[in-house]
């Protein structure tokens, strides 16, 4: 897979991922990991999520370049500068409208779901909690969806004070979508990377 092709399914999961976090954020609803955070704060003081999901994520590329090499961390870090960028802008775009909290929830998870299936398998990930994933994954073998989940449900359990527990509980069912389709759906693209690189090698051989 060429690279322009590996950059559009990229952004078309970042715009994906984006509107699934709008719509939630339309009913007060959540989601976990580093997303989930920002999305609390932003509850907390009407900042801008774009930031807040761009500072929350920096620990993690300590996590990143030491462990899953420095052309991901890159990646990674284009991916998160850009998915601010397009999830603030869809403030100003996308004025506010009512929905149900059970559509924003099922809608919002498929969204999710399949925009952030899109950039791991692209070589690519949204930082925090998705780097943890893919950490465990390739050191322990662990399922990065199982992963994913499990910090996901933990950061909205300590959301619940906030938002409530029907929201809560409407959020942890977009987790579960998502979730379920981030781990079925799964390759690593850490390997992958690794494969392109032994084939570039082996094209270099024979030529």
């Amino acid at each position: 897979m060429n690279i322009l092709k590996k950059l559009s399914f990229v952004f078309l999961g970042l715009l994906l991922t984006s509107f699934g976090i709008k719509l939630l954020s339309l009913s007060l609803l959540t989601f976990g990991g580093t997303a989930g955070i920002a999305t609390i704060i932003s509850y907390l003081n009407e900042g801008s999520w774009g930031i807040w999901f761009f500072l929350v994520n920096l620990p993690f590329f300590i996590i990143s370049i030491q462990q899953l090499g420095k052309w991901f961390t890159i990646s990674s870090l284009l991916s998160i500068t850009a998915i601010s960028f397009i999830r603030d802008l869809l403030d100003i775009w996308i004025p506010t409208f009512e929905i149900n909290m059970f559509t924003a929830s099922i809608i919002s998870g498929l969204l999710i779901g399949i925009g952030v299936t899109l950039v791991l398998n692209n070589g690519s990930s949204l930082g925090g909690i998705h780097i943890l994933g893919l950490f465990f994954e390739n050191k322990l073998g662990i399922n990065r969806g199982l992963v994913i989940f499990i910090c996901d449900s933990l950061i909205i359990l300590a959301a619940i004070s906030i938002v409530g527990w029907s929201k809560a509980l409407f959020s942890v069912l977009t987790i579960v979508i998502a979730s379920s389709l981030i781990g079925r759906y799964k390759r690593s693209p850490i390997k992958e990377m690794e494969q392109d690189k032994v084939s570039e090698l082996k094209n270099e051989v024979q030529a």
